[in-house]
């Protein structure tokens, strides 16, 4: 007997996703939809005069999730087609249901239809694990809004903002993904009951050419399985287009990720921040001291791969000819689950990144320490001229003690030694008492405080208000690995 260990598992299933979301797109939840949409579909029919039978509805109800999944795939292994397979499978199960199970519908019917009603509840899913990053980030960005922190343009030194202000930053990006998840899900529709190339014919016949029957049908249908509209026109499948957008949206919010891991490590590696250690993790099985980010290593990995699914879903619309053509069906089973799955590993893994970053004050004032007397040159040089100096003449001599003080970094590997040598020079006397209010790290950081205050407000609130009930029950997420 072959062991559980030696056939091809998904990472995403054994290691990163939640239960939750690799249930919506299980076998269980797939076939179980099928019959659900078998079941709407004969109720539809009898309500709007065919000859099916409230025992047959019933009777269909009661199999709704007793799924032999080993059946369906022998008779999918003789038929060489999965719907088929498991009508018969279904039918056997419901005997005297069996001649009205898929009356008129094409296998795109429950095939399409279950992948728009997963791809609902998948978003439905997804928005509150946004919902809830953006609310601890939130909570992050006030508690340091304060702190100073040099800013980097080119990975270099630049103006100092503060950590709470950088968060904002990560936090609109957030905002951005949630309102472009958000708007899927609100464009999202039913295929519906259209046929085999979408145009009804089949249904037609069924109702004696009562094309207005044929609309209530659709109609019916669409809201027994929970949606508002279905899309108006569809070939035999709804277009692709739709997959694009879904998938664009997931792609794009795993920039922000990438993005934002990105930088944590880089602050990581400055010892500035870290996200959360266990007393029992292991940063390097050679280097015991290490404290290596691999949660967010984890982030960029699992963000790059959602980036590249983009360019399949784009694919598969792009070669999709008239009507369709079933080159997208197992291309579509891997982008699509794997997507949500991997957007949904990466979200959990920040939300518990986000949940126990640590700042570390005093190496960032260690480092702030090394830049600011180089960038508070203007500001000396200003106070000078209110004292009665000339410009000129001292911003030549702070040129000089700048270079030389450079000179003690860069080719000795000595601290900045600009503001020593500053004090030391009798010319700068008239302004000592206040070089300790100059080099103020506080005074360098513009509006960076009262923006965040006012960024959280305008920006933040609106949306968090929304998840207001599903953040009541977020809980510290735990990573098993």
């Amino acid at each position: 007997m072959a062991s559980n260990y030696e056939g091809y598992k998904s990472p995403l299933s054994t290691r990163y996703a939640s239960k939750e979301m690799q249930f919506l797109f299980s076998d269980q939840n797939k076939f179980s939809t099928w019959r659900r949409l078998w079941v709407w579909l004969a109720k539809a029919e009898s309500r709007l005069g065919l000859e099916i039978s409230d025992a047959q509805i019933a009777e269909m109800e009661l199999q709704i999730s007793n799924i032999d999944f080993e059946a369906a795939a022998a008779e999918e292994r003789l038929t060489r087609h999965d719907v088929m397979a498991h009508v018969h499978v279904f039918a056997k199960q419901c005997p005297s249901a069996a001649p009205v199970i898929h009356l008129g519908a094409t296998s795109c019917y429950v095939g399409d239809n279950t992948d728009l009603i997963v791809l609902r509840d998948a978003l439905k899913l997804l928005l509150p694990r946004v919902a809830s990053v953006i609310a601890r980030l939130s909570q992050f960005a006030q508690s340091y809004k304060d702190q100073p922190t040099l800013g980097f343009t080119h990975l270099q030194p630049a103006q100092l903002t503060t950590v709470g202000k950088r968060a904002c930053l990560w936090i609109q990006d957030l905002i951005m993904d949630e309102r472009a998840l958000s708007r899927c899900l609100e464009d999202l529709r039913f295929r519906g009951v259209k046929g085999t190339t979408g145009t009804q014919a089949s249904f037609l016949q069924l109702f004696n050419g009562d094309g207005e029957k044929v609309k209530q049908l659709d109609l019916l249908v669409t809201e027994l399985a929970g949606f508002q509209k279905a899309y108006a026109v569809t070939g035999q499948t709804y277009s692709r287009k739709v997959d694009v957008e879904i998938v664009a949206a997931l792609a794009s919010l795993g920039t922000t990720i990438h993005k934002m891991c990105s930088d944590l490590r880089i602050l990581a590696s400055r010892k500035e921040l870290e996200e959360p250690f266990e007393s029992t993790q292991i940063g390097s099985s050679a280097m015991p001291y290490k404290r290596n980010p691999m949660r967010s290593e984890r982030c960029c990995a699992l963000a790059r791969h959602l980036i590249t699914l983009f360019s399949s879903a784009a694919n598969t619309h792009a070669t999709q000819w008239l009507e369709r053509t079933l080159d997208d069906s197992a291309n579509r089973r891997l982008t699509l689950s794997e997507a949500f799955l991997a957007a949904d590993a990466a979200l959990l893994t920040l939300l518990n990144i986000s949940q126990g970053l640590v700042v570390y004050p005093k190496v960032i004032e260690r480092h702030i320490s090394q830049e600011l007397p180089f960038m508070s040159t203007e500001n000396i040089i200003m106070a000078m001229v209110k004292a009665g100096g000339d410009r000129q003449v001292c911003h030549e001599k702070i040129r000089v003690l700048s270079q030389e003080a450079g000179a003690q970094v860069k080719q000795h590997g000595k601290d900045n030694d600009l503001v020593d040598r500053v004090r030391k020079d009798p010319y700068f006397s008239p302004i000592l008492e206040q070089l300790d209010t100059i080099l103020d790290a506080k005074t360098f950081t513009g509006r960076a405080s009262e923006q965040v205050g006012e960024f959280v407000k305008e920006e933040v609130e609106p949306v968090l208000a929304r998840y207001s009930e599903a953040l009541k029950n977020v809980q510290d997420v735990k990573l098993n690995i």
